[in-house]
């Protein structure tokens, strides 16, 4: 079955899918070098200015979003506006900044011609008394929120050495009445768009390695299906439905399957689907219920939820059914398992004193960390580069979509205000 996207209102708009096309990059080729280890225990927050860009008046928006996305990243402090004493030109002078203690200076111009923004970034380093970074971006203007992203990703690479996650997007769940719709953000929740997927029982959706497809459950016409949507070919595919409750899971890394549960034989086991030959291969077979499969960063084994021991715990084993362990031993009901991009931490719900809060946990079941506190809290999911986790909660009173650095700080909303949303899925890094 194929059918076609529903609803306009831009939904999946090819400008917006092609946004990165439109943004040219013109770096200038410095000594390119890592400056600090992230993972260092006695790592701190660099300091750093961020000027507004200079020639519009976007300028000052630009820059308040790249300031916003350094911010939140945990590696980086923005420095207040008040303490600049140069000049928004890019001059610099070390001297000005040393006895401060800001180490980075970001300054540059913009200008606006109709519908073309074009700007010029320049990166400073303190100590080391130069100029560290300098590029040009083109953009059409209504991008302008992607060309800051773009801006603050390439301070984070040049100064880290590793991706960020500012050009990644978050879907997820969101209800208008009774029925729930399928929608894509930017990983703070801005630029909000509607896919023209809905239904009354629409789950939690998985993205491809690759960024180009969708994954996700619903029941419709009587029967539970696997459905996949095609960004590229902007169509939607029924990919396999059956008797009983067909529950999609991750992607294999390589794109050519993915692990679902199914109840078609009974309890729900879990399977791996081959999508170039259509079938299928039954992975778990205990008298007991198997769901929310998970793949491993290397493709070689699953986390999973299983109850067969008395209660939902999570387990891990490999793609062929052998090498069975239990991950979680604390509290009598854990579910929604997600690895880390590293293999190194599975982040899961756990109930506690009543309530259903964030966990991570080693694969091997030591070390167990609460990271959230407020309400009730579900459904982990790592950023592709492993320092953020976007999850729901009931804080407030009804279910939201937040992140949090994979720490527990910084915990903040990025649904709609009024929304309930949930189901939360993020995208690889491919710059969308």
């Amino acid at each position: 079955m194929i059918r076609g996207l529903k609803r306009d209102r831009r939904p999946l708009s090819r400008g917006w899918l092609l946004a990165l096309s439109l943004i040219l990059l013109f770096p200038t080729l410095l000594e390119a070098r890592v400056y600090i280890d992230i993972t260092s225990p006695g790592f701190r927050e660099i300091p750093i200015a961020v000027y507004d860009f200079m020639g519009a008046r976007e300028g000052e928006e630009i820059a308040r979003i790249v300031g916003e996305d350094l911010s939140f990243s945990g590696i980086f402090s923005p420095v207040d506006k008040d303490a600049f004493i140069e000049t928004p030109l890019p001059v610099f002078d070390p001297a000005n900044w040393l006895p401060l203690g800001v180490e980075l200076v970001m300054k540059g111009s913009v200008s606006i011609e109709g519908e073309r923004i074009d700007l010029t970034m320049h990166l400073y380093d303190v100590v080391e008394a130069r100029k560290v970074l300098q590029k040009r971006y083109t953009s059409e203007r209504r991008f302008l929120r992607v060309l800051a992203h773009s801006i603050a990703n390439d301070i984070y690479r040049r100064i880290t050495g590793q991706d960020g996650v500012f050009r990644t997007k978050i879907a997820f769940l969101g209800f208008k009445g009774e029925r729930r719709h399928l929608y894509i953000a930017d990983w703070d929740g801005k630029r909000l768009r509607e896919t023209g997927i809905t239904g009354t029982n629409l789950l939690r959706p998985h993205w491809q390695s690759d960024g180009k497809r969708l994954l996700y459950s619903d029941a419709r016409g009587m029967k539970w299906g696997v459905f996949l949507l095609d960004f590229q070919k902007r169509k939607e595919f029924m990919i396999y439905s059956s008797a009983g409750i067909n529950l999609a899971g991750d992607f294999l890394p390589d794109g050519k399957g993915f692990l679902f549960s199914s109840s078609i034989r009974g309890t729900p086991d879990i399977y791996i689907y081959n999508l170039a030959t259509r079938k299928k291969r039954r992975i778990t077979r205990w008298l007991g219920i198997e769901i929310s499969p998970v793949i491993s960063p290397d493709g070689g084994e699953i986390a999973f939820v299983s109850d067969h021991g008395g209660t939902p715990q999570i387990y891990r084993m490999g793609l062929d059914g052998r090498g069975l362990r239990r991950v979680t031993f604390e509290g009598s009901y854990n579910t929604s398992p997600d690895w880390s991009p590293r293999g190194d931490r599975i982040a899961y719900s756990g109930r506690i004193n009543g309530r259903n809060q964030i966990f991570l946990v080693r694969p091997d079941g030591t070390d167990p960390v609460q990271l959230t506190e407020r309400g009730n809290n579900e459904e982990p999911v790592f950023s592709p580069d492993g320092r953020f986790i976007a999850f729901t909660s009931d804080r407030t009173g009804h279910k939201a979509v937040y992140i949090m650095r994979a720490d527990g700080s910084g915990q903040k909303r990025i649904s709609p205000k009024r929304m309930r949303a949930f189901g939360p899925s993020w995208s690889p890094n491919k710059n969308f």
